[in-house]
C-alpha cells in the first residue's frame, strides 16, 4: 500500500500539533519491542548508542525497558568511544545517536561509535533514521550507520527511500505513536503504488478493438543505436498499446523478433492517427533528431522525452520553451547526468537532493519528471511527488531506460494522464525487473515480459479483482 511521506520540517509540524502527546515515551516503546524481538536468544547483550538529542532520549527509554525485559544493556555516548571493547559481542547494536534533525557531517567520538555499530556482526536498529544519513535526501553526512533494521516514527522520509539511504536502513518499520499524520499535515508526497491510481485499473470490455488501446509513435533508432527503439516498441506493444509505429532514424524495415511493430520513417511515423509519442531512445543529437524534438514538443499530443531527446532540450532554449509552453501531458525521464544538463548543474548537486532537483525540472519544464536511480523520485505537474521503492541493483544495464520509455508510451496512449502514467509505470518497471529475480547479469528485455503479467494483474484481467498485494 502506498505510505505518505513527509520531509523534516513537515515532521516537526506533525509534532508541533501533538505537543500533548508523548511522543518520546512512545517512540522508546515502540523501539524497545522491535529490539527485544532483534536481539539473539542467546546473546541478551544489547550495546544502545545515545546521543545528546531526542533521539538519544528515545534510546534511553528504550534502555530502561529492555532492562525490564531482563536484557543486559550498556549505553554508550561519544564519551565512550575509546573504551568500548574491539572484541565484546552484541547481540544487538541500537543506534540512537542522531534522528532526522542532523544538519552536519559526523566526526570525531561520534564517527568512532558509527564505525564500531558498523563493525558488529550483530543486527543493528537505527532508531527514526540511521545516524548520518539526511532525513530529506538520503545523503550520507561524512559517516553513517548501516543498519539491518530502521524504525522510523510517525511516518516516512525521503532519506529512507533514495540515494544512500536504501543501503543503510535494512528493513523500515515505521511506527505511527498513535498519530494520524495525514490528519495532522497533509502529505505531498507518497510512495508509488497501484492503489493510488485504482480507480483507473479496470479490465478490457469484451467489445473492444485495438483503436481503443491508442496507437503510439517512437523516434529514434540512429545508427548504431536501432536496438533502444526496438527496446521501446516491443515494451510499448506488450504493455498493451494497439498499434506502435518505430520512426527509425536508421533505414530498418522489419524486426525479426516483433514483427507486429510497424518500423517506418519518422516523418511517417509522425504522420499517424496518434495518441502519444516517445522521442529519444537512439535518437542520437544530430539536426535531424533536434528537428523530430521540436516536431514533438510542438505536437498537442501526450509525449515521453528520454535519453537524447532530453539532452537535446538542455542545450536548445527553443525547445526548453516549447517544452515550457505545452498543454498536454510531458513526461521527461532523465538520470542524474542528463538531469544536471537540463539543471545547468553537476551530477554531484543533483544527486545531493534528489527531489529538490526534479521539483525544479517539474516547475521549469512544465512537466512530468522522474529522476531514475536508486529510489526514483517523481514530481507531477501540480507538485505532488512520489518515491518509487521497486527495483533492484540488477537493473544497472544498458536499454533499462528504453524498456521504460516505452511502458510510459503505452500507458498515455491507453489514456492514462500523465502523473498516473508516470508513477504506475516507473513501479511496474521496478517490479519486474523484482520478479526476474536475476540480480547481476539482468537485461532490459527480460522485463518485458513479467511486466506484461503484472499489469495484466493490476487490471485484473479475467474480471477478477486487481492483484494490489502480490508485489512489495
Amino acid at each position: 500500500m502506498s505510505q505518505p511521506i513527509y520531509l523534516t520540517n513537515d515532521i516537526r509540524r506533525i509534532e508541533e500539533a501533538a505537543k500533548d502527546v508523548p511522543l518520546m515515551q512512545r517512540a522508546g516503546a515502540a523501539a524497545a519491542e522491535l529490539a527485544a524481538k532483534l536481539a539473539a536468544d542467546t546473546a541478551k547483550d544489547v550495546l544502545v548508542l545515545a546521543g545528546p538529542g531526542n533521539n538519544g532520549g528515545d534510546a534511553r527509554i528504550a534502555a530502561d525497558l529492555l532492562r525490564q525485559k531482563f536484557f543486559r544493556i550498556t549505553v554508550a555516548t561519544a564519551a565512550d568511544a575509546a573504551t568500548l571493547p574491539v572484541d565484546r559481542r552484541w547481540g544487538l547494536v541500537v543506534d540512537g545517536l542522531f534522528g532526522i534533525g542532523l544538519a552536519r557531517g559526523i566526526e570525531g567520538d561520534f564517527a568512532k561509535l558509527v564505525s564500531y555499530a558498523n563493525a558488529q556482526d550483530c543486527p543493528v536498529l537505527a532508531l527514526d533514521i540511521p545516524s548520518g544519513i539526511a532525513s530529506d535526501t538520503g545523503r550520507v553526512l561524512g559517516h553513517a550507520v548501516r543498519a539491518t533494521h530502521t524504525i522510523t516514527f510517525i511516518a516516512l522520509k525521503p532519506g529512507l527511500l533514495t540515494l544512500d539511504g536504501p543501503d543503510h536502513c535494512g528493513e523500515v518499520t515505521v511506527a505511527d505513536l498513535g498519530l494520524d499524520a495525514r490528519k495532522l499535515v497533509r502529505p505531498t508526497g507518497w510512495t508509488a503504488a497501484p492503489q493510488l491510481f485504482a480507480d483507473m485499473l479496470k479490465p478490457r470490455p469484451q467489445n473492444f478493438h485495438k483503436g481503443l488501446a491508442g496507437s503510439l509513435a517512437i523516434l529514434g533508432g540512429a545508427a548504431g543505436m536501432t536496438g533502444a527503439a526496438l527496446l521501446a516498441g516491443r515494451a510499448a506493444l506488450k504493455l498493451g498499446a494497439g498499434r506502435v509505429y518505430v520512426g527509425m532514424l536508421e533505414e530498418l524495415s522489419l524486426d525479426p523478433a516483433t514483427p507486429e511493430l510497424m518500423l517506418r520513417h519518422p516523418d511517417d511515423a509522425l504522420g499517424q492517427d496518434l495518441d502519444a509519442i516517445v522521442v529519444g531512445p537512439g535518437l542520437g543529437q544530430s539536426g535531424r533528431a533536434e528537428a523530430l524534438v521540436g516536431a514533438v514538443l510542438a505536437s498537442d499530443m501526450p509525449c515521453v522525452v528520454d535519453a537524447d531527446a532530453l539532452n537535446l532540450v538542455a542545450d536548445n532554449k527553443d525547445l526548453r520553451a516549447a517544452c515550457a509552453q505545452r498543454r498536454a501531458d510531458t513526461l521527461l525521464t532523465p538520470h542524474p547526468a542528463e538531469a544536471a544538463r537540463l539543471l545547468g548543474a553537476k551530477t554531484a548537486e543533483v544527486q545531493q537532493d534528489r527531489l529538490a532537483a526534479v521539483q525544479r525540472l517539474s516547475r521549469e519544464l512544465n512537466a512530468n519528471v522522474v529522476l531514475k536511480g536508486n529510489g526514483s523520485v517523481m514530481v507531477a505537474r501540480d507538485g505532488h511527488w512520489f518515491v518509487n521503492t521497486s527495483g533492484n541493483a540488477g537493473m544497472a544495464s544498458a536499454g533499462m531506460g528504453d524498456v521504460l520509455s516505452g511502458i510510459l508510451g503505452a500507458l498515455l496512449a491507453q489514456k492514462l494522464s500523465g502523473e498516473a502514467a508516470m508513477v504506475l509505470g516507473v513501479h511496474l518497471h521496478g517490479l519486474a525487473a523484482d520478479e526476474c529475480n536475476v540480480g547481476v547479469g539482468l537485461t532490459a528485455s527480460e522485463l518485458i515480459g513479467p511486466a506484461r503479467a503484472i499489469w495484466n494483474r493490476w487490471l485484473g484481467k479475467s474480471g477478477s479483482e486487481p492483484d494490489f498485494h502480490s508485489h512489495r
